[in-house]
């Protein structure tokens, strides 16, 4: 293991919302869904309160959960990369050259040809678009959760983050233009880069000159404080918008329980797929465990803010393409926290190494 590497601080010590993740998003799923039966003209006024398709409810909250996880976020961290340049390499070539490309591929092979007949055929185009928008960004916010899950290396995670955070300023619309392309699926450019100013650009640079003040007026205590009060705010936001995506899309959920159980497969077989490579390839290029770990979960996992946000302005509140990315949310969680299961007790496989056959036992 390389001398620099600091682990991360066990998962025993995580604090309740990320100790009980799945039961908080459970609960959260189903209030959504009961209070949008319950009160759907409350949901319906949230549903229109919009701006060129932006809908500004999403809009806050989605600000209100990044940017507080951006703050976490180090540049300067960019500069090292250097040290961890395999784990950095293994995670950008699965999040920026496969990830993307095997969703869109997935979700060809599955919504039009494997469950075409069960899948409504005017909806296609709009479920492989929100599959697309759900892999074409690596995840940010929680990505420092499931690398603690899995004891990981919080410089690497930094690091990489930084690195996602950059390269997704100036990839992710092309990506998801050139994908959605391929799918026969009008790109309306001007939301597109309107989304991607508003969800990864501006959240960035607010992010980075409150850093850099914090950091000038009190140091990094000062920025440790900041975040200790900011996190409970962050989580809440996350809360939040799933009771508000779930409410928007509940009667869809409610209805069509099958086009859910449907679109949730092609999202799993890319997580664990994803996950997968990441993980191999850490090992097959004898990176740390503590690297690896956040590499396949930070190459396994998917940006669901931006989608959900960006398949709204893109195509609608009630589109196919925002019911897609919400089943991305269903399944995010659940999913990922397996990972981390697999990850942590796959550990002493992963660290396995056979001696050279010239020190084996003669006897053997």
């Amino acid at each position: 293991m390389n001398a620099e590497l600091v682990v991360a601080a066990p998962a025993s010590g995580m604090g309740l919302f990320a100790r009980y993740l799945t039961l908080w998003v459970a609960l959260c799923i189903v209030a959504g869904i009961v209070l949008g039966h319950a009160f759907p003209a409350l949901f319906q006024t949230l549903a229109s309160v919009a701006i060129q398709q932006i809908n500004l409810p999403v809009a806050g909250l989605v600000w209100l959960m990044i940017v507080p996880m951006l703050l976490k976020v180090d540049f300067a961290q960019l500069a090292g990369v250097r040290r961890q340049v395999r784990g950095i390499g293994i995670t950008l070539l699965v999040n920026w050259a496969i990830k993307p490309f095997t969703m869109a591929f997935l979700g060809w092979l599955f919504v039009r040809h494997v469950f075409g007949t069960w899948l409504p055929a005017e909806e296609h185009d709009a479920y492989i678009a929100g599959l697309i928008l759900l892999a074409a960004a690596p995840c940010t916010a929680m990505v420092f959760v499931w690398s603690r899950l899995c004891d990981g290396e919080p410089n690497f995670t930094l690091a990489q983050v930084a690195l996602n955070d950059t390269i997704m300023v100036v990839a992710f619309a092309p990506i998801v233009a050139l994908l959605l392309g391929v799918a026969s699926i009008t790109v309306p450019w001007a939301t597109l880069l309107l989304s991607v100013l508003l969800y990864i650009v501006v959240p960035v640079v607010l992010a980075q000159v409150w850093r850099s003040a914090l950091l000038r007026s009190g140091g990094q205590a000062r920025l440790d404080r900041s975040l200790q009060r900011l996190d409970p705010w962050s989580m809440g936001a996350l809360l939040a918008t799933l009771v508000l995506l779930f409410g928007f899309q509940g009667e869809a959920i409610v209805a069509k329980p099958l086009v859910i159980a449907l679109l949730a497969v092609p999202i799993i077989v890319q997580v664990y797929l994803n996950a997968g490579i990441a993980y191999g390839l850490s090992r097959w290029a004898k990176v740390p465990h503590c690297v690896a770990g956040p590499a396949a979960l930070i190459g396994a996992s998917n940006f669901f803010e931006l989608a959900v946000a960006t398949a709204i302005s893109l195509f609608g509140l009630r589109s196919g393409a925002a019911l897609a990315t919400v089943v991305g949310v269903l399944v995010e969680v659940p999913v990922m926290l397996s990972v981390v299961h697999v990850v942590r007790h796959s550990k002493p496989w992963f660290e396995h190494r056979y001696e050279p056959i010239n020190q084996r036992d003669p006897t053997m």
